[in-house]
């Protein structure tokens, strides 16, 4: 089983920082998925949103944001890296999903150049974020490509993904030797997220696409996709799969790997 920390190990340390990359290898983790927008200057930084999320975000005072913080797109590297994300708001939706996290205060959003030259053995599914509804939010797909590509060395190591499939083209034709995941959801199944119609099935507009990968959220998934998927040789890999009951029953379909927040129950069931 490929298990993959998502944002590191988001249940157990501060999520897509630098510190709870390095706190979830020493636990055992080999393989991360991670998020990356762009900044005013250009720069490739491992954060989920757009802007800055009031749910992890204090100030310079160590006060919290009030709110959704500055768009990543609007303000340079070092400006953002004022802010700490080291610890969960008290009270906020997130920290009741992740009660047993551990804060690490002075976690700053890093680069992704950084993060890769941390882990040099480890193998990164990077995904990068744009929302095509609002496509004001974030940098262009083209640019966001491009950051992300200048910081990729051996493709060996590395899968990009995206939920804008757009996305995954223009990385297909500058690195058609990188493997590229297609992120699904029942929500971003139309034509403003695919720039395609889709056809009579998920798997088979994966297909489509190329694959090799599909990465669709685990909720939606059933034993006949994962079997359709796999005849049309693709590689399953669903999102955000937490609980030891839902692993074990997706491992019981067949499916290829794991996205999770608990990396180490994962590795607990499957071992590295």
């Amino acid at each position: 089983m490929d298990v993959q920390g998502h944002r590191g190990a988001r249940a157990l340390f501060p999520e897509n920082t630098l510190e709870g990359f390095l706190r979830a290898w020493d636990l055992g983790v080999r393989a991360f998925e991670l998020d990356v927008g762009l900044t005013a200057d250009n720069v490739a930084v491992v954060h989920h949103d757009p802007a800055l999320n009031p749910d992890i975000a204090r100030d310079a005072a160590g006060g919290w944001i009030n709110g959704p913080g500055p768009l990543l797109r609007s303000v340079t590297f070092a400006a953002l890296r004022r802010y700490d994300v080291g610890r969960l708001r008290p009270g906020s939706a997130t920290a009741a999903l992740f009660p047993e996290q551990v804060p690490i205060d002075g976690a700053r959003v890093p680069s992704l150049a950084d993060v890769l030259a941390a882990l040099p053995e480890a193998r990164f599914t990077i995904e990068i974020k744009t929302v095509p509804p609002f496509p004001e939010r974030t940098a262009a797909p083209e640019a966001m490509a491009a950051a992300v590509l200048a910081s990729i060395g051996d493709p060996a190591r590395f899968i990009v993904e995206s939920f804008d499939w757009r996305v995954n083209r223009i990385v297909r034709r500058a690195r058609p030797d990188i493997r590229l995941a297609w992120l699904t959801h029942p929500a971003t199944a139309n034509s403003a997220w695919w720039d395609a119609e889709p056809l009579a099935s998920v798997p088979e507009s994966v297909a489509r696409e190329g694959g090799p990968v599909w990465a669709p959220d685990h909720a939606s998934l059933t034993p006949a996709l994962v079997d359709q998927a796999h005849r049309l040789g693709l590689y399953v890999m669903p999102w955000t799969v937490n609980a030891a009951a839902d692993m074990a029953r997706l491992a019981g379909w067949g499916v290829d790997g794991l996205i999770t927040d608990r990396p180490d129950i994962a590795l607990g069931l499957f071992g590295a």
